[in-house]
């Protein structure tokens, strides 16, 4: 299954085999880790740690991810990790995004980790499984790449962004407000780069070639750019 497939199967699992992957699975994993693309300036840190160093998590395994504390670093986070999110899934593991997990010992850099391990949770049967806003709540256009921007995962399932398509770019606006903005701030910059995650690999579908990405960042603004052709 193609990381873009996945994204209308994935779920957030939350019931693992408590069962450690075997060493070969884990490396595995660290190499599509190791490979992951990051974006344009951006260079977050990521390490695998096992149960025994973890609270609060259910899974085997966690992948903690590690940055600077400002608003491109974290949307880099998501977009590197989505990633492997998909990847996860789409080879028979399951996977969740945890903003209340965390290490035992957590670094000052800590930033969010992603749970995974082994799972007899089934994945969803397609698009129409998702509890998400309609398209039209968050996009100036209904499109395949809407679509799949659509069933992000985000934070308490706020969805804090907006698409705004013109010609051969689409930007992805922060609109995080109210309570959801007070608790999850720094996790919805975080889903901003999850989206733009999917809003890549559906471009890629539709054979597009990325030219660039850019954040535009402002004292009550916060987007990204994603400009293809």
């Amino acid at each position: 299954m193609t990381l873009y497939e996945t994204i209308f199967t994935r779920r957030s699992v939350r019931k693992y085999d408590a069962t450690p992957l075997t060493d070969t699975e884990l490396a595995a994993i660290q190499q599509v880790l190791n490979g992951v693309k990051q974006l344009p300036g951006q260079s977050a840190n990521f390490e695998i740690a096992n149960a025994g160093k973890l609270k609060s998590v259910a899974a085997p395994h966690a992948i903690l991810a590690y940055s600077p504390d400002n608003d491109a670093a974290l949307a880099n986070i998501g977009y590197a990790l989505q990633t492997v999110d998909l990847w996860l899934q789409g080879n028979g593991y399951g996977s969740i995004w945890m903003g209340m997990g965390k290490p035992i010992a957590p670094k000052p850099d800590y930033r969010i980790l992603l749970a995974f391990g082994k799972t007899e949770i089934p994945l969803r049967s397609g698009e129409s499984g998702y509890k998400r806003k309609p398209v039209s709540e968050i996009s100036n256009e209904d499109n395949a790449i809407a679509r799949a921007a659509r069933i992000a995962p985000s934070a308490a399932n706020l969805q804090p962004w907006q698409l705004n398509f013109s010609q051969c770019r689409v930007c992805i606006q922060y609109n995080g407000k109210g309570i959801g903005k007070l608790f999850a701030g720094k996790m919805q910059k975080i889903d901003l780069g999850i989206i733009l995650k999917h809003v890549e690999l559906a471009l890629e579908q539709e054979s597009r070639k990325i030219i660039a990405i850019t954040p535009k960042i402002g004292a009550k603004i916060f987007e990204m750019e994603l400009a293809y052709e």
